[in-house]
């Protein structure tokens, strides 16, 4: 059983920066993949960003390239999401999750834990 929490949501301005973080509880997270996703008002959850158990893989979604990265401490069981050069369309709550294996999915069927969520908001 891995616990998820997010933190380091909050009101920035477009073209600001946020880190979010994702701290597990377990001894077993590096053997989880994990992923970042959002939901916005109205829509659905889209992934953002996965991650391999490692860290050696990574993908994005179109949206966030160039702009976010994600990235993990093992030693410290937490994800993270750098997100850079924010725009109001990034406004959403974000989620992390996980899923059991080393390669990470963009498929949210995929992964076995999710956290509670963290809210950005960018405004114009």
């Amino acid at each position: 059983q891995v616990q998820l929490v997010e933190s380091g949501g909050g009101l920035v301005q477009a073209g600001g920066s946020l880190r979010l973080s994702c701290a597990a509880s377990g001894r077993t997270f590096s053997t989880y993949a994990m992923g970042w996703f959002r939901q916005a008002p109205g829509k659905e959850r889209e992934f953002v960003a996965t991650i391999s158990w490692s860290g050696a893989i990574t993908y994005y979604a179109d949206s966030v390239k160039g702009r976010f990265t994600i990235s993990r401490d093992n030693a410290k069981n937490t994800v993270y999401l750098q997100m850079n050069s924010l725009k109001p369309e990034d406004t959403a709550v974000y989620y992390c999750a996980a899923r059991v294996g080393y390669s990470g999915s963009y498929y949210q069927y995929e992964y076995d834990y999710w956290g509670q969520g963290t809210q950005v908001t960018v405004s114009s």
